[in-house]
């Protein structure tokens, strides 16, 4: 899977859905996600992650991906992280 692929995968999260891929090994199956939608509002981190995780289970279950890590926010709170809105 291919950091776009990857990308537009996890954007099906729903409108308003920011995600930054980073290809952690150069293998394109090791990645780590920063993932800002507004899709995460009023869930837990881990309910949060596992809808990540929802739209790449084929990948994970052939093999084709790896390892998937994460870093999951609400548009508000990553504005208070980082002081801006995400890319």
């Amino acid at each position: 899977m291919n950091p776009l692929e990857l990308k537009k995968r996890i954007e099906t999260l729903g409108a308003g859905t920011s995600v930054e891929v980073m290809d952690l090994t150069g293998t394109l199956d090791h990645y780590q996600v920063i993932v800002v939608s507004p899709s995460f509002e009023g869930k837990l981190m881990i309910a949060q992650h596992r809808m990540v995780m929802a739209t790449v289970q084929p990948e994970i279950d052939s093999g084709e991906l790896h390892a998937l890590t994460m870093k999951t926010f609400t548009p508000e709170a990553y504005r208070k992280l980082t002081g801006g809105d995400p890319a």
